[in-house]
Parts: structure tokens; sequence; C-alpha cells
């Protein structure tokens, strides 16, 4: 078998005699010694090489006296999904899950979810928590400071914002609150929708669950103060919600027949409501703080009243009816096709008769 080096000789010859050939010119003022193609095998080194030793990562220490215990939260009030969207005197009917699915997570909290909250443990002294909350607040503001703060962060392009949905004051919110309160005195809530229907419940709940105080209200923006002596190092402990737990079940908002009509009258003041002009047009999470008082002037003069809510959502009209029912108040007599129909009811009348009396 022909020496490999001594074919690479013969072929680099050959190239050198190919006329116009620079490769050949260039390897000409080399030495077939010294040259050594790219391509050539590199020889192997069967030197055995030491092997080394994986090293085995230590577990984090633990220490044996401090395993790791739930959250023991001490909020004065009883954790809800929403605080300003449900009511508690309310019981459900069923449930759409197992209560024993907490959406705190499993062994996060000491409270036992029940479905709808998680409860405290133990009853805390309102009187106590009211001391606690004026001592953080501190001295009222003067007009000028409370100026000074509206105009520092009411504008929209305020980054210290947080959107209030339909899902109202959320617990979840509450830690947005205090996030936003580590580097500024005030927090921006822009409400929409369904909440705004109610913004004294609204004001009551935030100022009520997180400790600050409402300071401007123009519309639906609000301002939360944190207080002259809020301390971010000592603020308190809010377990977050992991998921959006499923509403529970309630009895039936609308019957087949209401409640003081017979089912020929019920019929007639459904037909009556579609038929009627509507008092007012609603958009999807708009901004509701004047339907209370139109549907008030409105059953002024009608029995039965309309809204249109043609886009809003079917779930959505569902709670704007049970807010009207409780604020107005009234009867929802109809939901179809995005129309919500309220009757006044028999009030006026028997108020009418027993004053005659």
């Amino acid at each position: 078998m022909a020496n490999l080096p001594s074919l690479r000789r013969v072929a680099l010859k050959t190239l050198a005699l190919r006329p116009g050939n620079s490769f050949a010119l260039l390897r000409r003022s080399l030495s077939d010694a010294a040259y050594d193609p790219p391509f050539s095998p590199k020889p192997l080194d069967r030197t055995p090489q030491p092997q080394k030793s994986k090293a085995r990562k230590k577990p984090p220490k633990s220490s044996p006296g401090d395993p790791k215990r739930p959250a023991e939260p001490d909020l004065p009030f009883d954790f809800r999904y929403s605080y300003s969207e449900t009511n508690a005197a309310v019981a459900p009917i069923g449930f759409r899950e197992p209560p024993r699915f907490s959406p705190f997570g499993p062994g996060r909290i000491d409270r036992t979810w029940t479905g709808t909250s998680a409860p405290a443990r133990e009853a805390v002294d309102p009187d106590k928590a009211a001391g606690e909350r004026d001592r953080v607040l501190g001295a009222p503001l003067s007009e000028e400071e409370i100026a000074e703060l509206v105009e520092r962060y009411r504008h929209s392009d305020c980054n210290r914002q947080i959107n209030l949905g339909k899902g109202g004051v959320t617990h979840n919110m509450l830690d947005d609150i205090h996030n936003h309160w580590k580097r500024a005195e005030a927090v921006r809530i822009k409400c929409l929708g369904v909440p705004t229907l109610d913004m004294d419940n609204v004001c009551f709940h935030l100022e009520d669950k997180s400790g600050g105080k409402v300071i401007y209200r123009n519309v639906n923006i609000l301002l939360l103060y944190r207080g002259r002596h809020y301390d971010p190092k000592h603020r308190p402990v809010i377990p977050l919600m992991l998921w959006k737990p499923y509403a529970p079940i309630y009895p039936k908002l609308v019957k087949n027949v209401v409640e003081g009509l017979t089912f020929e009258e019920t019929k007639e003041m459904r037909n009556r409501g579609l038929n009627s002009p509507a008092v007012g047009k609603l958009t999807r999470n708009g901004v509701y703080v004047n339907v209370v008082e139109k549907v008030r002037e409105a059953f002024k003069t009608e029995e039965v009243v309309r809204l249109d809510c043609k886009h809003v959502g079917t779930s959505d009209c569902k709670l704007i009816g049970v807010k009207l029912r409780d604020l107005v108040p009234c009867v929802p007599i109809l939901f179809k096709d995005e129309q919500i129909i309220l009757w006044r009811g028999k009030k006026d009348t028997e108020s009418t008769s027993n004053s005659h009396a």
C-alpha cells in the first residue's frame, strides 16, 4: 500500500506544473515537510483521561424546628373573591365545585374554605380594628395636601392605577393596592361596569378592607389614600387566590309568575315592557352611575320600564337586574334578548290606599 505522505507530495508537484495556478506558485515557497493540509487527520490521543467525579448537589438545609406552616393572616374580615358584588346574607342553594377545593391552594392559609368565603378563625374586636385604622391614617389631611395629591394622581396617565371591573373589590386587588402604596401615597382606581351602579358600596369596601381613605371621587374615578403613618414593612399579610372560584348556584331571579301578580297579569306586564321605549341604553363595561336615578324617575310615571342592554352580555344583565332590585327598589320580571324589564311593584298603590284610609 502506498505511503500517504508520498501521495500528497506527488499531488502538490502536479498542481505546481499547471500554468496559471496561483495555488501552486504559493506552495513552491513552502517546503514539503512544513506543509500540512487542513484536511489531514489529527493524531488521536489515546492516553486515558482521569474521570471527573460528579459533584452531588447537596439538598438545601432545612431546620427541623421551622417546618412550612400555613399563613396566619390577622385581617378582621372573612376572605371572599368579591367583597362588593356578593351578599353574605343570601345563602347559595348549591355549588359548582366541591367546597373542599380552596382557591388559596391546599394548606396555604389557616382558614377553611366554605365554598363562598374563608371565615376568620377568631372574632376580631371591631373597636380595636377601627383604632388601628385611625392610627395608620393619622390626622386628617388639609385642603392643600388633598389638592396636591389629587393633582398628582387623578390624571389618566398616572402609573399608579388599578382598574376595577365587574368583579368589584376583589381579594387580590387588596394586594395590588398595598403594592402601589409601597412607593406612592395614593392609588388611582378606575371603576367600570356593574359596580358603578353603586359607587357608595365600592368606596365603603375599599376603605373597610384596605384600611385607606377615599380622598377624591369624580363619577367613576377614585383616589385611595394610604395614611400618614403607613409602613410598607408592616403591611398586612394578604394570601393570594390562585384561581377564581366558580360562582355558587343561587335561587332563581325571575319566576314564571311574579309574586303579587297572576299568570295573565305577568304576561301582560312583560309584553307591555318589551313594547315600551327604553329608559336608557347601556354599553359593555360602561359607567352606570346615573341608571338608578333614571329608573326611579321613570317609575314616577310608568309602571313598567325597559333597559336596552345590547352587547352587554347575559351575565351582566342579570347582575344589573339584581342591583337595581335592591337599589331602586323594583321587581325584575324578564330578561330577554339583552333587554331588562322592571316592574315597580305594588308598593305605591298600597301606600296610597293606606294614606287615604
